[in-house]
């Protein structure tokens, strides 16, 4: 008689949608799902990002060949944003309704300093990390199987709880993210909705010459319980755990190297 899978199988067979697939912790969360049974969605707004990223998929999971697909979103530009998401859940649930979307779509990181800081650059850095979220929830809404066991997650950053110079305009935009995930819990319900905030991540959106990238992490890395940037496969683990416990909505889940108590 085979052992009982109650824990391990409880994400085969969700359809899983992951915003900012290609690259990062969104590719990580894929890969995550990918190996947990799921067929998984992933989009980009570069279209060679994509086919590069399920290439690799395919080739780290070929059993799951057939359970990975994606589409090109550009959810920068706010002329074309709310069409853009449309058209991204129509191409998404040909094949069936939602169990999971995943948004960690991000762009290189605009830290300006507020005394140049103006009320467009101010527009434009909120455009895919809090105008994008928003309107993938009112979209997703129409698409998900609606049950308790659906949810989205979305990303902030520990930045929303722990301020840093120079920051002020994306780190309200991080702490926005907490409310917006307690505010749609309850608008989307019984769908469950949720924030993971990690705290530095060795990831590409780390736009900038790899001596200063070091730098900057070592900096990080003095200010860390563990000492140490935290890898992708690391914070995937939060995103999982939003997934699989249906009882967890509203919630923020931190995975920051113990930054806080620092």
């Amino acid at each position: 008689m085979p052992d009982q899978t109650k824990y391990t199988n409880k994400l085969r067979d969700a359809r899983v949608l992951v915003l900012g697939g290609s690259a990062g912790i969104g590719y990580g969360v894929a890969e995550a799902c990918l190996e947990h049974g799921c067929t998984v969605i992933i989009s980009s707004s570069n279209e060679s990002r994509i086919y590069s990223a399920i290439s690799e998929l395919q080739k780290a999971y070929p059993s799951a060949s057939s359970r990975i697909s994606g589409h090109v979103c550009d959810l920068a530009t706010g002329a074309n944003l709310e069409s853009n998401i449309t058209s991204l859940f129509k191409k998404a649930t040909q094949d069936g309704k939602l169990d999971h979307v995943v948004f960690t779509a991000g762009d290189a990181l605009s830290l300006v300093p507020l005394q140049a800081t103006t009320l467009e650059k101010i527009q434009q850095a909120g455009m895919v990390r809090f105008n994008a979220p928003l309107l993938v929830a009112r979209e997703a809404m129409k698409h998900f199987n609606n049950s308790f066991s659906s949810s989205y997650t979305i990303t902030t950053g520990s930045v929303s709880e722990k301020p840093l110079e120079g920051w002020a305009v994306l780190g309200s935009y991080a702490g926005g993210h907490h409310t917006m995930a307690r505010g749609l819990a309850l608008d989307m319900k019984p769908i469950r909705v949720n924030a993971v905030s990690p705290g530095a991540v060795d990831t590409p959106l780390w736009a900038m010459p790899e001596a200063e990238k070091q730098e900057i992490f070592r900096g990080f890395e003095k200010k860390m319980v563990t000492g140490r940037i935290a890898q992708v496969e690391d914070v995937v683990e939060a995103y999982l755990y939003c997934l699989k416990d249906r009882n967890v909505t509203g919630s923020v889940i931190s995975t920051n190297g113990g930054t806080l108590l620092m």
